[in-house]
């Protein structure tokens, strides 16, 4: 009876986790991703009048392999930001170049006396060249960068080849380019952290909702198990205890067969009211059971998207893979490779567990193992859903809980 009656729990957690799917903090960093490439293209073509002026004095050899790699540079920041794939890659790989152009600036001036006084064509692209270090970098990176590149344009200008300038106007320049660049800097960390906090509010509130669904849930199935137990099996325990004639005894062997039938019905039975939970929440929840576990199962719930279940179906497909998580661990061999997807459909949720064990024959599971039958199979199509064991020795296990369950198959399969 326990046996039928056992609903794995969620396992509470155990300390502070990062945010799993920080979506505020990523469209934050795509937005100043994207800011950052828009602004370096329009200072780049704002920097293109003096440079071509300013580059028949430097050396034919350096003047196209670094007019060419930062507009490439600055191109692969543009196509990484649309694509939101390697944004940070691309963004250092600007301020890198930039730093070698910089840098190879002064080594590459043919006539040091015909050096621009008025501001070199590199100087219209620092505070760029700033901005995608601080994209691409982290916060103590990214001001080091700030810092020292802006200073090494000014102590460049006051030599011959940088155009030989004043030091106050060298250091006016520097400091002009350190303020607007360290802005940059600051606003972008400030917005980093309040996209996470944000990330972190609603993780919070989600795993709080998650968990007073779960409170709901269990007491409902409390307050139903009770309510058999007090009428049906204490009635047949009792029964039994006082039937002393065959034809008590045959009443409590009745008795006895209806309240089991109660028992096995329970599960079918979905607690009162229309509550929905989303599938985000029950994709975190089988995440939390999956980290608590003895070995490693990846859980991938980047797909859960904002699509909602019915408390019921939540709570029988969490515990339907959670059993079956746990089966893997317990039947698929030592070092077997395993893995957890949720992912919304159109009208519901599918859940995939899978490893590469050792796999079994399901006709050969005893009828006596309710594992499989009663805690997957029963338990999913209870709620109108439907689950499928895809399995064979030796090539691995995939169970696939969906629900609601497809009009051309079975609710269980």
């Amino acid at each position: 009876m326990a046996e039928l009656l056992a609903v794995p729990q969620a396992p509470v957690p155990r300390s502070p986790r990062p945010v799993r799917n920080p979506l505020s903090l990523v469209r934050v960093d795509t937005a100043i991703a994207r800011t950052a490439a828009g602004f370096g293209i329009a200072f780049m073509v704002q920097s293109t009048p003096t440079m071509l002026e300013q580059l028949p004095n430097m050396h034919p050899v350096w003047s196209p392999i670094v007019v060419g790699a930062l507009v490439l540079s600055l191109a692969l920041t543009v196509f990484a930001s649309a694509a939101r794939r390697f944004v940070r890659t691309a963004h250092v790989t600007f301020a890198t170049v930039y730093l070698v152009a910089l840098v190879s600036w002064p080594f590459a001036v043919l006539d040091p006396a015909r050096a621009p006084a008025s501001s070199y064509w590199l100087y219209f692209t620092l505070t760029i060249a700033t901005a995608m270090a601080t994209v691409g970098l982290g916060v103590k990176s990214a001001t080091l960068y700030v810092v020292v590149v802006p200073l090494v344009y000014g102590a460049i200008r006051v030599t011959p080849p940088g155009g030989g300038v004043t030091f106050t106007q060298a250091a006016l320049d520097s400091v002009y380019a350190v303020i607007l660049g360290g802005t940059i800097t600051v606003i972008t960390a400030i917005l980093r952290t309040a996209a996470l906090s944000v990330d972190r509010a609603q993780a919070m509130a989600l795993e709080r909702y998650g968990h007073a669904v779960r409170q709901h849930a269990t007491e409902a199935e409390r307050v139903q198990v009770d309510a058999i137990v007090h009428d049906s099996v204490l009635t047949t325990l009792l029964s039994a205890a006082r039937a002393e004639t065959a034809e008590a005894k045959e009443l409590a062997a009745r008795m006895a067969g209806n309240a089991i039938g109660y028992l096995r019905n329970a599960v079918s039975v979905t607690p009162p009211g229309d509550a929905e939970v989303s599938v985000a929440v029950l994709g975190s929840r089988i995440a939390d059971a999956a980290s608590a576990l003895s070995e490693p199962v990846t859980v991938d719930a980047d797909d859960a998207g904002a699509g909602r279940v019915p408390v019921a179906v939540a709570e029988a497909v969490y515990s339907a893979a959670v059993q079956a998580m746990v089966n893997s661990l317990q039947h698929a061999g030592e070092g077997a490779v395993r893995w957890a997807e949720v992912r919304a459909t159109a009208d519901g949720v599918l859940v995939e567990i899978g490893d590469h064990g050792v796999g079994f024959d399901p006709d050969g599971v005893p009828t006596e193992r309710l594992g499989v039958r009663v805690s997957i199979l029963e338990r999913v199509a209870s709620v109108g859903g439907s689950a499928r064991v895809d399995t064979a020795p030796g090539r691995g296990t995939l169970v696939a809980l969906r629900w609601p369950a497809p009009e051309e198959e079975g609710a269980t399969s």
